[in-house]
């Protein structure tokens, strides 16, 4: 018997690394899993590889028609949404005197603005009681080099996630963040020119890492399930890192 027997789980950008990790982990678990990318045959691609009672929808988080075409497929359906992973998401590395309109723009339309939709959103079909989690970064606080705007919007979902803990709780729907650190995802090696410059980087990564290595998106499913099931039910408006103690040593 499942964890998730009998319920509906929406991931949003669930087509590769830690999304698609949990995409899995929850369909193993016994729930009904819609998961969503903004390319039709990778998505297709993904849920295939997921096994289960899957869905696909084609969305683009940061478009609130896409995400009404989502909830209106969840609705079809007949189902409602007992756990929601708002994890869509992504940035490019820019220096200060580097960083344009079209890249900030571009950030925070996918971290911030298709998050705070996603929630929005489905806030009609949410049960209550239901948990909903939001992907952040150890970047928000960081000050890593290069990375401020990306930084600045995962810190701008860590107030949105407090805020959201404290205005839902009225249903009992609880609201955490999962904090991944470096973790070895296809989205962390397309921040490189290159398979050599992206080695180099997993390299410096994992030298920041206390346990010597950097953590697989299986390690952060694990935790976003636990936020995701009654076994963290007294748990809201936390951030859940999972960082080898990168940012706790």
């Amino acid at each position: 018997m499942g964890q998730l027997d009998g319920k509906t789980v929406v991931v949003t950008g669930a087509t590769s690394g830690i999304g698609l990790a949990a995409a899995r982990r929850f369909a193993q678990e016994g729930a009904h899993v819609y998961v969503t990318g903004r390319r039709k045959e990778v998505l297709e691609e993904a849920a295939a590889s997921i096994g289960g009672a899957v869905t696909p929808v084609r969305a683009d988080s940061a478009d609130p028609a896409d995400l009404d075409r989502l909830y209106a497929t969840v609705a079809e359906q007949g189902h409602r949404v007992d756990v929601l992973f708002a994890n869509a998401g992504g940035g490019e590395f820019a220096p200060l005197e580097h960083v344009t309109e079209e890249h900030f723009d571009a950030t925070f339309a996918i971290n911030v603005r298709g998050v705070l939709f996603t929630v929005q959103k489905a806030l009609p079909l949410l049960n209550d009681g239901a948990s909903v989690i939001l992907t952040g970064s150890t970047a928000a606080g960081a000050g890593n080099e290069a990375f401020g705007v990306y930084g600045a919007s995962k810190a701008a979902v860590r107030a949105l996630a407090r805020t959201w803990a404290n205005e839902l709780s009225r249903r009992g729907i609880r609201v955490n963040t999962v904090v991944p650190g470096p973790i070895a995802t296809p989205g962390l090696d397309e921040l490189a020119s290159g398979e050599e410059q992206a080695a180099e980087l997993r390299r410096q990564l994992a030298a920041t890492v206390p346990l010597g290595r950097m953590g697989r998106p299986e390690e952060v499913a694990s935790a976003v399930l636990f936020l995701a099931t009654a076994e963290s039910s007294f748990v809201t408006g936390t951030e859940l890192y999972v960082d080898g103690g990168a940012n706790q040593v």
